[in-house]
């Protein structure tokens, strides 16, 4: 299993920085087991496992406490069952009949109890996302400070009684971020941390960060950097997601395209934390199933609804309204998205153009028509390259004042690659909006 992978590969880093040898087990009883179980409150979930049953009342009474017990109880599972879910995280289920027991096959495998210590070890780094799912990352430098936050979330559990447990995946998507944060500091880790418990069911709890966060906050730390996740939800019905490369050059070039276009040396029209929690068109599992996750799975929500109709799945051709301080700020996302999917900066400055020499030919239209409007529309609603062509065509014929901006789009639009012809239009489109609003 991939959680004892992760498991290993931390124990390797532990051992190097601690200059120790210890294996998962001797590591789970030195300092896992303290951390996470022996205390009322847990910091990790496994179902079905020792910890979340009740043990024998002379258990209790003969190991001294309810968590040695369960422990005992655990120890005494790994060396006498069949590896399962329970005591193996993320294996299959101990029954042939159970629903998460399509893993169980009648090849002989050799699973040594080190293997299943070392699951539970690579679980609790996992990382917790909206919609469910975890993600692991095999990277050094983040399974190291994951685990140094293993500390503040029992501390900050017994400072909290009333904040529900063993959210310890959840606790990691808030760490993570912390760490990718400029001002964090080694020397004083907790300082700047801060979480804001909401209601669940009755209770409070540790909010999942969404997966939008966890990706632009790993882009601030690795701007140059491709990075491996596995991807997975462990529950009734075990889901696997599989191994997902994170573009983190592609999602960080938002913050690249934002301080080109519209930093003016003093403070930037869109700040940091506005690019990072926009909402995305995409669930985490919809992302996923793209292949990769850079810039197309963090399309910005309800952008699509903007584009040509005709031109892409689920396009409206909504006009866009300028009516609040929310709509300038989507406005302003909306376009550094689009360019930095066309990766062309000068387009911007084109659609510009266009859009006001737009709006300059509909001045020109007699008092009481409608065509230069009508026409303009039509060219900035065109679904196809062909369409937008032929309608600036017959705007030329008009012999307008602009017909070389009109000309050099053209040009630019036909050696656009397909599916970017829609992100260009919307921004012509979203640009004649914005002017006209001006006037």
């Amino acid at each position: 299993m991939y959680t004892s992978y992760i498991g290993k590969k931390f124990l390797k880093i532990y051992n190097e920085k601690m200059n120790t040898e210890i294996s998962a087990e001797e590591f789970f009883d030195r300092i896992f087991f303290n951390l996470f179980f022996n205390d009322e409150r847990h910091l990790i979930h496994v179902s079905n496992s020792p910890f979340f049953q009740k043990p024998k009342d002379e258990d209790v009474k003969k190991y001294g406490s309810k968590a040695l017990a369960q422990y005992n109880n655990l120890k005494v599972a790994m060396t006498c069952d069949e590896p399962n879910m329970s005591i193996f995280v993320g294996y299959a289920a101990k029954d042939v009949a159970g629903t998460t027991s399509g893993q169980i096959s009648d090849m002989q495998t050799s699973i040594d109890t080190d293997e299943m210590y070392a699951s539970w070890i690579g679980e609790a780094l996992a990382i917790g996302v909206s919609g469910g799912f975890a993600m692991l990352l095999d990277e050094p430098d983040i399974l190291w400070q994951l685990f140094c936050g293993w500390e503040y979330y029992r501390k900050y559990l017994n400072q909290t009684p009333n904040v529900k447990d063993k959210q310890i995946e959840t606790w990691n998507g808030h760490w993570l971020s912390h760490w990718c944060r400029k001002f964090y500091n080694d020397l004083t880790p907790y300082k700047g941390f801060h979480i804001v418990p909401t209601e669940s069911m009755g209770n409070l709890a540790i909010p999942t960060k969404p997966w939008l966060e966890i990706i632009m906050a790993l882009s601030k730390k690795y701007p140059n950097k491709v990075i491996t996740a596995y991807s997975y939800n462990l529950s009734q019905t075990n889901t696997t997601l599989g191994f997902i490369n994170l573009y983190l050059p592609e999602v960080h070039s938002l913050f690249d395209f934002r301080d080109k276009l519209f930093f003016d040396g003093k403070q930037s029209i869109l700040s940091d934390e506005e690019i990072e929690s926009f909402n995305t068109n995409y669930t985490f599992k919809s992302a996923c199933k793209l292949g990769v996750i850079g810039l197309k799975a963090i399309e910005p929500d309800k952008l699509r609804q903007y584009f040509p109709i005709g031109s892409m799945p689920y396009a409206q051709g909504k006009e866009y309204k300028f009516n609040n301080e929310e709509s300038y700020i989507n406005y302003e996302l909306y376009k550094i998205w689009i360019i930095a999917m066309i990766n062309k900066t000068e387009l911007l400055e084109l659609a510009t153009a266009v859009a006001k020499a737009l709006i300059e030919f509909e001045r020109t239209a007699e008092k009481g028509k409608t065509v230069y409007s009508n026409l303009s529309k039509e060219v900035r609603k065109s679904n196809k390259i062909e369409v937008f062509g032929q309608k600036l065509k017959e705007i030329m014929e008009y012999e307008s004042s602009d017909n070389e901006v009109f000309r050099k789009a053209f040009v630019e639009v036909y050696y656009l690659p397909k599916d970017s012809f829609p992100l260009f239009m919307t921004l012509i489109d979203f640009e004649y909006t914005y002017w006209k609003s001006k006037n």
